[in-house]
């Protein structure tokens, strides 16, 4: 049999506030409406087992005794629940469930760019979600009617049923099936909502995406999600970011990398190349003597900073282009070459370079 004061998280000599505050606490975080994965429900059930059985002093009293606490055949239902998160006790009236209520969340993904996501953009988007009512404005009736009490719960939101066991009789209480636990019915809905006060609609919603997002980032748009039902509070829409890939530039956080091929002629004597950025084309000097797997910074090239100011660096990674066919000529030249040089079978006297980020960076990115 399961500890029931260590599934609440309490001392066996805690008094009744204590219980409730520990119940209450549990069931907030694991309560099925918000998270219904089924090891969270499983987990539900016990502390609400052991809920039930401390929070009555007679079972609780014969649980300490080690006896069974199993008392009644009514189980632990929805009134119990009810009496852990607002109070009550007995057959006190906790009041019927309220028809308007807050709105939930929504999501959606955006694409952008390279140059969006470093340069900040503005984009339309389209959303389909619960709008209130236009036609009943938010109160689920047709005409200007309003809800009327329930018959059969008097307005109370819930019914009583009353079950013998050995020790007496238990009362307990349910949601009224007649309201679904509103305490009033209503006699003639909205046509347009079916009385929930709500519709699905289609907006266009412009969103400001700022310098410096990436995949991931997301951006909050209060009151843009879904209204709740009766017309109830919207709750918000998150924007997620998600970034293409960009054809040659490569992104690490706020750096931006950058393949460049050069001929080992260029490689060995220097040169100005042209590198294509997000600013457009800038020369880039190659310094004599450059190995492959060498890198060049450009300053302030790279994405904006997301907050604060500045941006990041482009690194061009540079790699040597080695022939693979030559002329009759080249070949004389080049044996020439190395010859003056003093290589002797192709070892050169300088140590190579092992390619260093750049190895790194094809490989990864199969450039």
């Amino acid at each position: 049999m399961a500890d029931h004061y260590s599934t609440l998280g309490v001392e066996r000599d805690a008094d009744q506030d204590e219980i409730k505050r520990a119940y209450r606490k549990l069931a907030r975080e694991l309560h099925p409406d918000v998270n219904p994965d089924p090891v969270t429900q499983d987990r539900f059930k016990e502390i609400t087992a052991a809920y039930e059985v401390l929070s009555d002093p007679q079972k609780r009293q014969n649980y300490d005794m080690g006896g069974s606490s199993n008392f009644g055949q009514g189980g632990f239902g929805f009134g119990d629940i009810m009496d852990a998160f607002f109070g009550g006790g007995g057959g006190a009236n906790r009041g019927p469930r309220p028809r308007v209520r807050a709105g939930q969340d929504a999501l959606i993904r955006v694409e952008v760019d390279l140059n969006e996501a470093c340069f900040g953009t503005e984009r339309e988007i389209s959303v389909e979600s619960a709008v209130r009512c236009s036609k009943c404005e938010g109160s689920g009736c047709a005409n200007a009617s309003k809800p009327k009490v329930c018959e059969i719960c008097k307005g109370r939101g819930e019914t009583q049923q009353v079950t013998r066991s050995f020790i007496g009789q238990v009362m307990t209480s349910r949601p009224c099936a007649n309201c679904q636990g509103f305490g009033s019915v209503i006699s003639d809905p909205c046509r347009e909502c079916a009385g929930d006060g709500r519709v699905r609609s289609r907006q266009n919603i412009s969103v400001k995406i700022p310098a410096g997002v990436e995949t991931g980032n997301r951006i909050q748009l209060s009151g843009r999600g879904e209204v709740g039902p009766g017309g109830g509070p919207a709750g918000d829409l998150y924007v997620e970011i998600v970034q293409k890939a960009h054809e040659f530039l490569v992104r690490d956080g706020n750096t931006l990398h950058v393949a460049l091929t050069i001929t080992m002629a260029a490689a060995a004597l220097g040169t100005t190349l042209t590198v294509e950025t997000l600013d457009g084309p800038i020369p880039v000097a190659v310094k004599p003597g450059t190995q492959s797997g060498a890198t060049v910074p450009i300053k302030q090239k790279g994405v904006t900073h997301l907050r604060g100011g500045g941006r990041g660096d482009l690194i061009v990674h540079i790699e040597v282009h080695t022939p693979t066919k030559l002329t009759r000529e080249q070949e004389v030249l080049l044996k020439k070459f190395a010859q003056l040089r003093d290589e002797k079978d192709g070892h050169s006297q300088v140590q190579g370079h092992d390619g260093g980020f750049f190895t790194k960076f094809r490989d990864a990115f199969g450039r």
